[in-house]
């Protein structure tokens, strides 16, 4: 039989477009995506309701299609797990112990775990922020996502389990909605300037904050999970970068596609969390280690993004 990939939380914005280049990738049959509730666009290949937190479930799913590679990003982001914090500890901790365990126990052979620059508080260098700092974090999101790292780091020491992990920024993409993140205004913004052409934003207009593209997101992931195991020098979890802007930039960015484009601040409680993360990110050990580097800054991010957005857009109205 052969061996098959996971993707735990696929329906999020990030399990969205990973699904599908998997599934270029590896063929459509061997790339099983799962969520806990029914996928919202069609499937090419298997898909599975599958409860992390349901280590029965988890095990019958594994065994049913012979799992060998997990991607779990099934998680409570910054925002959401804010007003939840037990639900966030619980689902952010226990879904990662799940799948650990099913690896030190041999049932499967590598794992994804995602964390994220939420790992990092008031007390840590903001520019640059290296991989090795002072990290205080003060949300559950960061708190759950920082002691994801040591859990990871302790099972690859412990029991030779192969995880891998990059600390996500802010993700930018148009295939899916956004899910709860602080950073969730650089993916509303470009929806607000094609729709009614302004925009009013839950963090001030000097907020900068570290973002990537979606699609380098989505290689950074395939290329650590393809990495030989000895070039994997990081058992916690890898910086990546990919650019830094605030509001003010991208609306500015934006002004020179739709020049009636119009931008307003509101900060609210996610204001908080954002002051706690850093502003720019030091990726030079992913850069050594496995070759890590962007293909997108600010300008071309946002041509990229109107573009598809305007044509999935016009695909809707004219259905």
């Amino acid at each position: 039989m052969t061996d098959r990939v996971l993707v735990i939380g696929s329906s999020g914005q990030i399990g969205t477009e990973l699904v599908e280049e998997l599934r270029n990738l590896y063929g459509d049959d061997n790339v099983v995506a799962s969520d806990i509730r029914e996928p919202q666009i069609e499937q090419t290949g298997p898909f599975e309701i599958l409860d992390i937190l349901n280590k029965v479930q988890l095990l019958e799913i594994v065994e049913k299609y012979n799992i060998k590679e997990v991607y779990l990003l099934a998680a409570l982001l910054s925002a959401t797990a804010e007003k939840n914090p037990a639900f966030g500890w619980d689902l952010n901790m226990n879904s990662l112990f799940n799948v650990l365990e099913l690896a030190k126990d041999g049932i499967i052979n590598k794992i994804f775990w995602p964390s994220s620059i939420a790992v990092f508080g008031t007390t840590t260098p903001k520019e640059n922020t290296p991989q090795y700092t002072v990290m205080e974090p003060s949300t559950v999101y960061g708190i759950s996502k920082q002691a994801g790292e040591r859990w990871c780091e302790y099972y690859h020491k412990q029991y030779g389990v192969d995880v891998r992990s990059i600390r996500y920024p802010g993700l930018i993409g148009y295939k899916s909605k956004p899910g709860g993140g602080t950073t969730d205004y650089a993916v509303d913004i470009f929806h607000q300037a094609i729709l009614s052409k302004r925009y009013d934003c839950f963090l001030s207009e000097e907020t900068t904050l570290p973002m990537m593209y979606m699609s380098d997101a989505i290689k950074a992931t395939l290329n650590i999970m393809r990495a030989d195991s000895s070039a994997i020098k990081i058992r916690s979890s890898y910086n990546i970068a990919g650019m830094s802007f605030s509001p003010k930039e991208m609306a500015e960015e934006l002004k020179n596609s739709i020049p009636e484009f119009e931008i307003s601040y509101s900060p609210d409680y996610r204001q908080k969390i954002a002051d706690s993360w850093p502003q720019s990110i030091d990726d030079t050990h992913a850069r050594k280690d496995w070759g890590w580097s962007p293909d997108f800054n600010l300008p071309k991010l946002t041509t990229t993004m109107l573009e598809n957005l305007e044509q999935l857009l016009s695909e809707k109205n004219n259905v």
